[in-house]
């Protein structure tokens, strides 16, 4: 039920193709992770790929260090629900193996991987392959020339070495490619971004670098990303956490829903809760999103302990419900539909937000019987 005009006007860019999944020139703000499996365990590997693309990946990158690794990679993509990106460092042999086998996109560096008909030879095989690569710039890993040239790392060195690489590609003619400048330092990898922003058209790929845990790494990566996507750069994000790779993923989600430049599964709004409150709000909060993880279906819902807010945020939300004395509020669509008692509060209110996703539904079938079988 919120609208309101998203004041985002998002940096034009050259558009690429990963798998199914468009990045760039226009297209929506994809959501990536990692795999943090040993590659070679292919059961293991695709498992995690697939409980990503549950949380809501869009790509899922996976390291390939070796050329066993290599030969699990084939196995891994032949069974991904999403299309995978390869991980490659330092031996161009490894890269073309895993576009023998299939990829849908490369993690290389073209200036690390040998002399030029070794990069020659990669590039031309993408080129042949319709895939793209994707030039990857850590602050931790800069060559050693521009340590030595700027003593430890910047926001410059960042951008001269993805500008090295990207002046290989071009060389080369090829311009299928995307880029990314992390460093863990917010700062930092902030002004890299804005300025490669302003010197190629291709598309960026944004993330906090080593962010941190959880919580921490969260908050980094949500005031580092949020300020680059609020100016309009970024084209697919991941952010990268020391915990369960599909906490990233929704953590990615949360930052493009809260910009309102995405949106997946229930927003809830929250009151922090004091003594007003007329239910327990954080007990409430915490027991429906862990209920109510499955849902994909975009759909606001506040949940506010008393009367001095809950009115006013639950005439904006698809569902809302206001803490009162003795029964609490139920707003459906902006109107109160009935009241809601302590009992069973958290079962009743589930129910109640099932109940409008199953409307929905149905809804769009019908719209979809009325157009003749195809989506509006």
């Amino acid at each position: 039920m919120r609208t309101r005009e998203i004041p985002v006007h998002r940096r034009p860019s050259r558009r690429i193709q990963v798998g199914n999944v468009a990045v760039g020139g226009g297209a929506p703000i994809s959501v990536q992770s990692m795999t943090n499996t040993a590659t070679t365990d292919v059961a293991a590997t695709l498992a995690q790929v697939r409980r990503l693309a549950e949380a809501g990946a869009d790509i899922v990158r996976v390291s390939v260090p070796t050329m066993e690794a290599a030969e699990a990679f084939a196995q891994i993509r032949r069974h991904s629900p999403v299309p995978l990106v390869a991980d490659i460092h330092f031996d161009y042999r490894i890269a073309l193996a895993v576009l023998e086998h299939g990829v849908d996109c490369l993690r290389i560096n073209p200036g690390n991987i040998g002399r030029e008909e070794r990069v020659r030879a990669v590039v031309e095989k993408c080129r042949e392959r319709g895939v793209p690569i994707r030039i990857g710039v850590n602050a931790g890993s800069l060559e050693k020339s521009l340590q030595r040239k700027y003593g430890e790392p910047t926001a410059a060195a960042l951008v001269e070495s993805a500008l090295r690489h990207v002046e290989i590609l071009h060389r080369l003619d090829f311009y299928d490619f995307k880029v990314s400048l992390k460093a863990s330092d917010v700062y930092m990898t902030v002004e890299a971004y804005r300025r490669i922003a302003e010197l190629i058209d291709n598309p960026l790929h944004l993330g906090i670098t080593e962010a941190g845990g959880p919580r921490s790494g969260a908050v980094k990566s949500a005031i580092g990303l949020g300020v680059l996507l609020m100016e309009g750069i970024g084209d697919t994000i991941r952010v990268s956490l020391a915990a369960d790779p599909a906490e990233e993923v929704r953590v990615g989600w949360d930052i493009l829903r809260s910009l309102g430049l995405r949106s997946r599964g229930i927003n809830f709004i929250a009151c922090p809760s004091c003594s007003r409150q007329n239910f327990d709000v954080i007990a409430t909060v915490n027991a429906l999103e862990e209920r109510l993880a499955d849902v994909t279906e975009p759909l606001d819902v506040s949940i506010i302990g008393c009367v001095v807010n809950g009115p006013g945020e639950a005439k904006v939300a698809d569902i809302g419900l206001t803490g009162g004395t003795p029964n609490n509020l139920l707003y459906v669509d902006g109107k109160i539909s009935g009241k809601l008692p302590q009992d069973d509060l958290v079962d009743r209110l589930e129910e109640r937000i099932r109940a409008k996703l199953r409307e929905r539904a149905r809804q769009r079938e019908a719209l979809i019987a009325k157009s003749g079988g195809t989506a509006c």
